[in-house]
C-alpha cells in the first residue's frame, strides 16, 4: 500500500508534510490509474475524488480525471500519481482506501471509507 509523503498547497504550490486522515491509494489503485491516463495519453490529469449529495444512502462517490485546480483542494502524490480531494469532501474521505479489484465477480475501484455509517446494497452510496 503506498502512503503519500506529502501533499501540495494548491495556493503556494509547495510541498507540505503529509496530513493524517487523508485518503490513500493502493499500489494496484496508482497502477490502475497510470495506465488509464496513458490511454488518455495526457500527463495533465489528475484523479479526483469527490463526495456529492445523492444515492439510496444519502451520499455517493465520484471519481474522475481532472485537469483543474479548486480553491482549498488537497492534491497528494502516489508514485506519480496526483489525487486531489475538494474541501468539501475532504472530512468525508479522510482515512479512505481507494483499491482496484479485478476478479471474476468484480472488477473496478472499491473504497474503503471508515467515515461510512452505512451503504447501499450496491455499493454506490453511503451515509
Amino acid at each position: 500500500m503506498t502512503v503519500q509523503d506529502a501533499t501540495t498547497d494548491t495556493v503556494t504550490g509547495t510541498d507540505t508534510v503529509a496530513r493524517p486522515n487523508t485518503v490513500i491509494l493502493t499500489d494496484v489503485a496508482s497502477s490502475k490509474v497510470k495506465s488509464l491516463l496513458e490511454q488518455e495519453g495526457r500527463d495533465d490529469l489528475q484523479l479526483r475524488i469527490a463526495v456529492q449529495p445523492g444515492g439510496c444512502s444519502g451520499m455517493r462517490y465520484q471519481l474522475f480525471f481532472d485537469e483543474r485546480q479548486l480553491d482549498g483542494d488537497t492534491v497528494l502524490d502516489f508514485s506519480g500519481v496526483k489525487v486531489a480531494v475538494d474541501r468539501m469532501s475532504s472530512p468525508y474521505l479522510g482515512g479512505a482506501t481507494i483499491d482496484f479489484v479485478d476478479t471474476i465477480e468484480k472488477q473496478g475501484f472499491t473504497i474503503d471509507n471508515p467515515n461510512a455509517a452505512g451503504s447501499c446494497a450496491c455499493g454506490d452510496s453511503f451515509h
